[in-house]
């Protein structure tokens, strides 16, 4: 069965929120980019791996507000509580923009406030 690029970012989503990480990572190609707009760039499922293992301690809760799909991209908006290093829950809203390579997520701008 061969999932559109929307329906690939969906079930990779469902995944991180349920703590399979893992499963997300098998959504994603090898040498995937992940850019932090104003903050950092990850380079690779190892750095992604990392930073999930850090920013991800509890799963981080989504809403997703829109889904716009063309082409090789597919941008979802909407908002995203995580813990702080603190614990204490923070909101925020954000815009991803993915890039998909032969049906795996290649490259992520991510915008997030």
């Amino acid at each position: 069965m061969n999932l559109t690029n929307k329906e690939i970012l969906q079930k990779a989503n469902t995944a991180i929120t349920e703590s399979r990480y893992e499963d997300f990572l098998s959504f994603c190609t090898e040498d995937t980019e992940w850019i932090f707009i104003g903050d950092q760039t990850l380079k690779g499922k190892e750095a992604v791996r990392q930073y999930m293992k850090e920013a991800y301690k509890e799963p981080p809760k989504f809403m997703v507000e829109n889904f716009i799909a063309e082409g090789d991209y597919v941008t979802a908006i909407g908002k995203i509580s995580l813990k702080n290093k603190d614990g204490k829950l923070i909101d925020y809203s954000y815009c991803d923009v993915w890039k998909f390579t032969d049906g795996k997520m290649a490259k992520l701008k991510a915008f997030v406030i």
